[in-house]
């Protein structure tokens, strides 16, 4: 019987912690952005040579997309065919971080992209209520990206 007892004992904890566990695990997760560009060319230079960011094997093959690691299993996808410029709102954007926000500056000067805060003020640093330093710019198609050097 006590054996029978220390079974459940131990099922039912052993439950409880991967009903836990599973409560503390997002359903969902992102895998990717993907951005509709007009021009492939420009878009994948603009963010390989102004963000830095990294190619990796796409499966289409047809000369419309370029896929870009961003993260542990997550992508930027950058798919050409856009005709139509649709309006892009600040509020709308896609954040990645740097080591230094005034070290990333200058590489948005040698490639000829204006920066701004989040006032609209033209070369100017928005500094958030918890020291994270920000800057906001647009990629060739109007989307509006921010860089900033938040640590997590």
């Amino acid at each position: 019987m006590k054996r029978v007892s220390l079974f459940w004992l131990i099922f039912a904890l052993g439950s409880g912690a991967a009903l836990l566990d599973a409560a503390d695990t997002p359903v969902a997760r992102i895998n990717h952005i993907a951005l509709y560009v007009r021009d492939l060319k420009t878009s994948t230079d603009f963010y390989q040579q102004v963000l830095g960011l990294q190619t990796i094997p796409e499966p289409f093959h047809d000369g419309r997309h370029t896929w870009f690691l961003i993260g542990p299993k997550t992508h930027l996808h950058i798919i050409s065919g856009a005709t139509v410029e649709l309006p892009k709102d600040k509020n709308t954007h896609l954040c990645f971080s740097v080591a230094a926000v005034e070290e990333f500056i200058p590489r948005l000067a040698r490639a000829g992209v204006a920066y701004e805060n989040w006032a609209g003020q033209a070369s100017a640093v928005t500094l958030r209520a918890d020291g994270v330093k920000q800057i906001y710019f647009r990629d060739p198609d109007g989307y509006w990206l921010e860089v900033n050097d938040a640590k997590e």
